[in-house]
């Protein structure tokens, strides 16, 4: 892998690239479009709209960054305002779409590792880091309610019943 010399956290991140192709010119000038303060934590090179270009996941906001010889584009995405994110990876390539806004992007032609890393750690960073919470449990007077339905179906014995009741009773 090519070393870019252009900062710490920008050079660490270019390192896990399997390939830059299509995208040395935007390392190289990635931190022309970082916020004072922000840094890069993972890369990742895809298609968007009509350029080849690169994606950058930083501790802000993910930005798409392609920088041609007549032309550039960025395009940014704040995490508060991403609601979702998508991945489908085939064989070697996959297109991650994130949902933000009330609009939809698609970035094509991402490397199917980074594709998959990335799309995992901005569902991460949308969270909060948290992950899903369980399904709650029912509560004391539903069970109650179940255990009483299944004695008089006759499903459960009387001992059993009473067991039963005991162990929802204790776990209060």
């Amino acid at each position: 892998m090519v070393a870019f010399n252009v900062r710490p956290d920008i050079d660490a991140a270019a390192e896990k690239l399997s390939s830059s192709f299509g995208a040395k010119r935007e390392i190289q000038k990635l931190p022309e479009v970082l916020w004072e303060g922000e840094t890069v934590e993972m890369l990742a090179t895809g298609v968007y709209g009509k350029g080849n270009g690169l994606l950058a996941m930083t501790n802000q906001r993910l930005v798409f960054y392609f920088h041609g010889v007549m032309s550039q584009k960025v395009e940014d995405f704040p995490y508060s305002r991403i609601s979702s994110v998508q991945w489908s990876g085939g064989m070697l390539m996959g297109t991650l779409t994130v949902f933000a806004s009330g609009s939809r992007a698609e970035i094509k032609q991402v490397p199917k590792d980074q594709g998959k890393a990335l799309a995992d750690q901005l569902r991460q960073k949308i969270t909060g880091g948290v992950p899903a919470a369980p399904p709650a449990a029912p509560d004391v007077a539903s069970r109650l309610q179940t255990l009483d339905q299944l004695r008089a179906a006759g499903a459960i014995t009387d001992e059993e019943y009473r067991d039963r009741r005991t162990k929802i009773l204790d776990s209060l």
